[in-house]
Formats: C-alpha cells, sequence, structure tokens
C-alpha cells in the first residue's frame, strides 16, 4: 500500500514539521511494515509553469517527426513574450495548455534545463510529458495536456503537487484494513496520538424499495450488496488532477472518471467498488455460485472457463462479473468516443456495486485463474462488511460533484443478519502474555483506540470492530495492546529450562548430521516441502511407489505443487539446476528435514483450545491425525570433487561419493551400514547402492546413492553424472547400538596385512568385507576395499577384491606372527561363507 503524506495529513492533523521518515518511524512501532519512504520531486527546482500552445511548425527532413512550437507562459519567462520550444510529441494540438519547463529549472535525476540548439531551432525550454516529471503512469507516455480552466503562468510544481513523501507499506495478511488511507490513518493517529477524521462517516441515504433490482442467492459467499444508481453523467467530464494524483502516487493509472472515482474510493476507505454501464445491464443484479463450464470474458479480454465455486455477479444473459476479483467487458464503462460533429458520448447512467464478499471464497477464486486484483486482494484480507454503505454513498457524492450526474433515490441494501462478535478476556491477560503490569486502565484505553467497545471490570467483555476480522480470541487482543506500548518496552528476559529438558538424542544426531555433511565440503539448503505429480513423473517413480502416497493440501500456494514432499531429492535436484544455470558448475548440496507420508489411517483433526493446555487425550488426537513424518539427509552432486592445480589433478564427483556421504551420515549414527547393488528410481541401474544397517539383527534398508539415471538427468536438465544419496535418519537412530562411543586410540604400532581374494562377479564386497571383520577378530582395526579388478587373469565371471587390513593391540606390538594369523583367519571365513580363493 503506497500512502502519499499529503493524503494521510487530510484525516490526522500531524504537526506541519513531521517527515515522511517520522511516520515511517511512528508506524513501525505500531507494527506496520513500512519498506520505503519515497521523496516525490526530490531535487526538482522551477520555473515549470502552465502555458499554452500558440503556434505548431512542423520540421522536415529528420528521422523522427519534429514540431518547433511557440507557447505562451505569461510573466514566468520575465518578458511576456512566447517561448520557442522544438518537440517531438503528437500529442497536443493549439489552443492546448500544457506543463513547461523554462531554462533555469532542474527536474528529477538532475537533469537541467537550458535553452539550446536543436533541428536547426533554438529551443528554450521543454514542454514535459508526465514520465519527465516522475508522475507516474497516466497510461497515455506522452506530453500532459491540461484542462483549459488553468491560468497560463500557473505554477505547475503545486498545480501537479509533484513534491510529496510516499509511505511504501507492505501489509500482512491479518492487517487488510490498512490497505486503505482510512486504516493507515488510524494507525497514524493512534501512533501520534492525534484524533482521526474519519473518511467513512457520511451521511448515508437509508435503503429503501426504489434502488436497482438485486437477488443474492448466496448470503454465505455474499453477506451485503449495496447498490446506487446515478444518471446523466457527462461523458466530456475528466478526472480532476487532484484525484488522478493522488492514484498515481498510490501506484494506479487513472483511466477514466467513473473508474478512477471506484478506485479513488476503494483507495480511501478500503472497500472495493464496481461501476456497470446501467444501459448494457439486463434485468435484475444476482450473485450465486457459477454452473460448471460458463464462461465470462472479464475486463482483461480474457475468456474464462468458470468453476462451480466461482462467486459471479449475473444478470439475465448470465454472469457479467467474477464477485470480487473482476468485472465482465460485456457491462465496461464505455471510454468516451467523438462522433463525426465532436460530440463525446459515452457512458451516462451507472449502476454502483458496493459489496462484501467471502474472503476464503474470493481467494481460492483469484487463485484458481491466476488474476490478481486490487478488490481480490482486499477482499481475501479481509474488508469492512460496515463501509459498504459508506463507499457507495461517497462514489455516488463524487459522481454528482465531478461528472454533473443525478442521484436517482432508490437504494438497495440486501444484508444476511450478523450479530456482533465478543471476546471475553481478563483485565490483566496481556499483563501475562507480556510479563510486563499494564493495568487495566491501560488495556481498555489501547482496546478502544481499535475501535474496540470495552465493558466490565475484571473480566472485560470486547465487542470488536468490524473492520478487525483478525481480532478472535484473546491473545489477539492482548496482541494489541502489546504491539501499541510498544515491542521495544518489553524486557529482555532469559527462560529458565527446568533440568533435563535440554537437546533429544535425535535432535544431536541430526545436528551432528549437518555438522558431517557441511565438514565434507557440503552446502545446507532450505528448500519449500511442496511437490508434485509431474516431478515424481519426471523421477520415474512406479505409480505403486510409497513415495506416490503424498499428502494433498486443501489450500496449496501452487496449483502445480499441491502435495508435501515424500523425498528430498526434487527440491535439491532444483537447487543445483538453478545454481548450474548461474555459472556454478562444481556442486555438493545437501539438506535435512522431515518429509510426509500418508498411510490412510489419518483420523479427521480437531481444533485446540487457546485459552489452557490441551489435554493428553487432545494431543493424542492431534496426533492421530497427522502423516508420519521421517526425518531425511540428502545430497546432490555434480562437477568437480576436487578441483585441479597446481597441487595435482583433481577428480570429478561421482555414485562413489554419494556412496560415501550416506557413510559419514551412518558414522554420526554410530553405525556401520552394508553397501550393495540395487535398482531404485530416480538412480541408474547399474550405479545404484542400497545402504542398510542391522536392526535387532536384520538388515533393513536405510537409504540410498549412486548415480542418475540418464533420463532424469535429461528430463531434467541436469548436469551428466549427477549422484544423489537420501537416507532415513530415524532409521539409522534405530539402529544403533547406544550413545555414540570415542573410537579407542592406542600409543602401539599398527601391522598392515594386504590380502586379494578372488570370487564369483555376483558376490557383493559388503559380504566379503563382513567376512573378513568377523574371521579377522578383536585385533582387527579397519577393513578398506583398495582396489578390484576383472580380466582374463582371474577368469570369467570373477572379479578380484583387494582389501587393505590394520590390525592394533592395545597393550602391546603385535607381531608379524600374530597380525599373519589373524589375517589367515579372516581369508578362512571369507573362503568359507562366499567361496572366496586367494589370489597368488
Amino acid at each position: 500500500m503506497r500512502v502519499p503524506l499529503s493524503w494521510l495529513r487530510e484525516y490526522v492533523d500531524l504537526p506541519a514539521t513531521t517527515t515522511g521518515r517520522d511516520v515511517q518511524e511512528k508506524l513501525i512501532a505500531v507494527g506496520l511494515e513500512v519498506e520505503t519512504v519515497e521523496q516525490l520531486g526530490e531535487g526538482l527546482s522551477g520555473p515549470l509553469v502552465v502555458g499554452q500552445v500558440l503556434t505548431i511548425e512542423e520540421l522536415e527532413g529528420f528521422k523522427k517527426p519534429i514540431r518547433f512550437c511557440t507557447v505562451n507562459v505569461g510573466q514566468a519567462n520575465g518578458t511576456g513574450e512566447p517561448q520557442e520550444i522544438v518537440c517531438g510529441a503528437r500529442n497536443f494540438a493549439v489552443g492546448d495548455k500544457v506543463v513547461v519547463v523554462l531554462p533555469g529549472a532542474v527536474l528529477p535525476g538532475d537533469f537541467k534545463i537550458a535553452a539550446r540548439k536543436t533541428y536547426g531551432k533554438k529551443s528554450h525550454g521543454m514542454i514535459c510529458s508526465g514520465d519527465e516529471l516522475g508522475m507516474g503512469d497516466d497510461g497515455t507516455h506522452g506530453i500532459i495536456v491540461l484542462p483549459p480552466e488553468y491560468e497560463v503562468g500557473t505554477d505547475a510544481i503545486e498545480l501537479l503537487e509533484l513534491r510529496d513523501e510516499v509511505l511504501d507499506i507492505a501489509v500482512t495478511p491479518d492487517r487488510g484494513y490498512c490497505l486503505s488511507m482510512r486504516g493507515v490513518a488510524r494507525e497514524a493517529a493512534i501512533a501520534f496520538g492525534l484524533p482521526l477524521r474519519d473518511p467513512a462517516l457520511l451521511d448515508v441515504a437509508p435503503p429503501n424499495a426504489g434502488g436497482y433490482p438485486v437477488q443474492v442467492g448466496d448470503p454465505i459467499g455474499c453477506d451485503r450488496f449495496t447498490a446506487r444508481t446515478v444518471t446523466g453523467l457527462d461523458p466530456e467530464a475528466r478526472t480532476p488532477i487532484w484525484m488522478q494524483r493522488r492514484l498515481q502516487k498510490a501506484g494506479m493509472r487513472p483511466v477514466s472518471l467513473a473508474v478512477d472515482i471506484t478506485n479513488y474510493v476503494m483507495l480511501e476507505l478500503g472497500q472495493p467498488l464496481h461501476a456497470y454501464d446501467r444501459t448494457t445491464v439486463e434485468g435484475p443484479i444476482g450473485v450465486r455460485r457459477a454452473t460448471p463450464g460458463e464462461e465470462l470474458v472479464t475486463l482483461d479480454g480474457t475468456k474464462r472457463v468458470l468453476d462451480g465455486e466461482d462467486l459471479v455477479i449475473t444478470d439475465n444473459r448470465g454472469p457479467i462479473g467474477l464477485a470480487g476479483v473482476m468485472g465482465g467487458a460485456n457491462t465496461e464503462i464505455a471510454a468516451p468516443v467523438a462522433d463525426e460533429t465532436g460530440r463525446m458520448h459515452g457512458t451516462t447512467d451507472v449502476v454502483i456495486e458496493a459489496a462484501h464478499f467471502d474472503a476464503i471464497s474470493i481467494a481460492r477464486t483469484a487463485r484458481r485463474h491466476r488474476l490478481s486484483s486490487e478488490a481480490a486482494k482486499r477482499f481475501e484480507r479481509g474488508v469492512d462488511p460496515e463501509a459498504a454503505s459508506a463507499a457507495a454513498q461517497r462514489t455516488v457524492d463524487l459522481l454528482v460533484l465531478l461528472a454533473g450526474g443525478t442521484a436517482e433515490e432508490g437504494v438497495t441494501e440486501v444484508v444476511s443478519p450478523r450479530g456482533p462478535r465478543t471476546i471475553t478476556i481478563p483485565a490483566d491477560h496481556p499483563d501475562k502474555v507480556a510479563g510486563v503490569t499494564y493495568g487495566r486502565e491501560t488495556v481498555v484505553r489501547r482496546l478502544q483506540q481499535v475501535g474496540c467497545d470495552v465493558y466490565g471490570q475484571d473480566e472485560l467483555v470486547v465487542t470488536v470492530p468490524s473492520w478487525r476480522p483478525d481480532l478472535g480470541d484473546p491473545n489477539d487482543l492482548a496482541e494489541e495492546v502489546i504491539r501499541l506500548e510498544g515491542y521495544e518496552n518489553l524486557p529482555s528476559t532469559l527462560p529458565l529450562p527446568p533440568a533435563g529438558r535440554g537437546l533429544t538424542e535425535r535432535q544431536r544426531l541430526h545436528r551432528r548430521v549437518g555438522r558431517a555433511l557441511a565438514g565434507a565440503g557440503y552446502v545446507e539448503t532450505l528448500n519449500y516441502p511442496f511437490t508434485g505429480p509431474a516431478v515424481l513423473d519426471q523421477l520415474g517413480i512406479e505409480p505403486d511407489d510409497p513415495r506416490r502416497d503424498a499428502v494433498t493440501l486443501v489450500n496449496p500456494l501452487s496449483d502445480e505443487e499441491p502435495d508435501l514432499r515424500t523425498t528430498l531429492i526434487p527440491g535439491l535436484l532444483a537447487s543445483l539446476r538453478r545454481n548450474y544455470g548461474r555459472g556454478n558448475h562444481d556442486l555438493a548440496l545437501f539438506e535435512t528435514g522431515p518429509v510426509f507420508r500418508a498411510t490412510g489411517t489419518e483420523l479427521p483433526a480437531r481444533r485446540l483450545v487457546v485459552d489452557r493446555r490441551p489435554t493428553d487425550d487432545e494431543i493424542a488426537s492431534l496426533d492421530a491425525s497427522l502423516p508420519q513424518q521421517p526425518r531425511r539427509a540428502a545430497v546432490v552432486l555434480a562437477g568437480a570433487r576436487e578441483q585441479a592445480g597446481w597441487w595435482g589433478a583433481g577428480y570429478p564427483s561421482g555414485w562413489a561419493d554419494a556412496v560415501e556421504a550416506g557413510r559419514a551420515v551412518a558414522r554420526e549414527a554410530g553405525v556401520e551400514l552394508i553397501v550393495r547393488q540395487d535398482q531404485h528410481a530416480p538412480w541408474h541401474p547399474g550405479r545404484c547402492a542400497a545402504l542398510l544397517a542391522l536392526v535387532d539383527g536384520e538388515e533393513v534398508l536405510v537409504g540410498n546413492a549412486g548415480e542418475l539415471h540418464p533420463r532424469v538427468v535429461k528430463t531434467l536438465g541436469l548436469p551428466e553424472r549427477t549422484s544423489a544419496m537420501e537416507i532415513d535418519l530415524d532409521r539409522l537412530e534405530r539402529a544403533a547400538t547406544g550413545s555414540l562411543q570415542a573410537p579407542r586410540i592406542s600409543t602401539f604400532p599398527v601391522a598392515t596385512q594386504d590380502v586379494a581374494l578372488i570370487v564369483d562377479a555376483s558376490v557383493a564386497a559388503a559380504d566379503v568385507e563382513t567376512a573378513l571383520r568377523d574371521g579377522a577378530g578383536e585385533l582387527l582395526e579397519s577393513v578398506r576395499l583398495f582396489d578390484v579388478f576383472t580380466g582374463e587373469q582371474v577368469g570369467d565371471g570373477k572379479k578380484s577384491l583387494a582389501y587393505a587390513l590394520r590390525f592394533r593391540a592395545d597393550d602391546r606390538t603385535l607381531t608379524a606372527e600374530e597380525a599373519t594369523a589373524a589375517r589367515d583367519a579372516a581369508v578362512a571365513v571369507a573362503v568359507e561363507r562366499v567361496g572366496a580363493a586367494l589370489r597368488g
């Protein structure tokens, strides 16, 4: 929401010395996010005046049309003589009033104006466009042509309100009332301790039977609809400059007088409005849900196929507008057009709609049709239903005043009865929430400032104002008191946790995993937990794969990602692709976090109370409604794992690095992984490893690692040879044998024995390693596979596996005989279990 300071002063008598920065500081203190204060007209200096075009001479012989003009600027140039100016624009004619900047002036951007020779003529100044003056988008991008009533020589800086300060406020979803000057003015009045002139306090005509007929078929979606009619509008009436400038400063483009007035009132009061050309509306105006498949061409010229949940405005022909989002093109206010006699024709009779629609319905319709509008932005955050009548009256008054219209006496108002919203709150509740003693008087005063009616002593009964739909329980009211009293006044105190409430073993494991991967050169990324079926299709995941059992959100942020993730891989691959596309070709990324698996046995969630701690049964019922949320760790790699340099050659990352990342994670849990060949999407079937761990003596799959399938790499646009690993941290924790033990450190030397074994090609290296470990006994410190060989020397269908065995004793130096005996024992078990043969 862009808030011009000059407009804000109309509702709050701010001190004359108050600057935009001062207002920004005050509004931030009461909880508004004022991002910037824009200084309009900064560095602008005159003379900048109103001039009248006297003559126009077309200059020929140039690549583009050039005109040599004389302009009457009165006494602004000190002589009263016509000013000679060269101009390339063509949207003005002799007799038009224009804005002229004279030599010596400075325009925004430090653009100094001086007399200069150009196109064979000497130009003494410039005829200005809105862009050159920093006025924003007026839809023409040409010379400013002023109404004829302005006198020649008038100061255009004051006339066009070129100097101002505009506050840019990022309005959070719970503060929708601040998407209006009325709402921001209320906050400013509270912040400065000044009275508010509420623009919604108008004399409103009461409803009667003579208004335009309206039929509301869905009182849930539309609980209030006000219709007013104005006739006899002057098609030649133009939007006054002061209104155009306010719209431009607020970030809106002037269109036509009737449309500009509805936009102006929306910015002023926060109530979206719509004006229909009465001559194009056939029969009563209706409000209902759309029939699936109905079509509507909206004001942006797009034909939209409607959904059965869309709320629409109708007449006898069918839909004429998407309620609360955008009107239809078939009832659009016609732009003034001149006939052959020069007479202007356009819309002369309008029906004004000021309605209140259900916020959720409007939000879903806007998102469904990918149609963001100023009206929808306000309705989905909550609009004051009581402001509809005042907004309609304000619109009618402006149309009568500025367009010469006549307000019909008929007033239509369809209202679904609703009682006031009340909240009961202990007077000391804000004190308990903030840890500060405010006292009853302060609590009552602050709640009254935001528009609440407050009754009671120790127990307060608070009636919430209609413009604050976000106030729903005692904690919301406590927040209002605390923010107005100043967050900066809250004391900074550290909580005192009870003994034994530190990190759990699960939390410690997750932190150790993160540190281990970061230490191994991986960079942590945090990805959104949303995904969609299309991504799983791209990964080649089968329809019956458990990763297809996703939890679907009722109200997703994107229709393309309606599900919660069942694997961390897609988010990491998207991060890798994004970084690779921006020139980072050597990447190693990791993420730890939960995935979500639907079981089909989840119970409906129950809403918990907020005024007390939930009972154990309530918490258990809430847990029963949640899907399984196992915590995972995953990595993706591409490019060089180690860079080449003067120190030697580097090497590219590959499937082995992904497997080693899984081992590094498992080591943090004190688990030794068993690695076997596997086939599991999205990995390459010949370069995919299953990561197994022993749980209660049985091998349990805890993850997979390897190189991604080439088809997946091509589909997702990933670098060649991209590798990935994903592992289940909860299963690793169950496989752990207890607290992580520190490694033993011996002062005695190590004895190394190498052994090469020939086995069948189908035998897994993990089985050979397990056999060697079991046979070597307690003297074995580590075993490492350092070579795999196949060829004629070992025979067809065979392979040679070479291992380095390290032996060490805690209490003595091993003899060569002891190390050899341990090695022979290890080989003997390998021969017995896997049919290994010692290679000579």
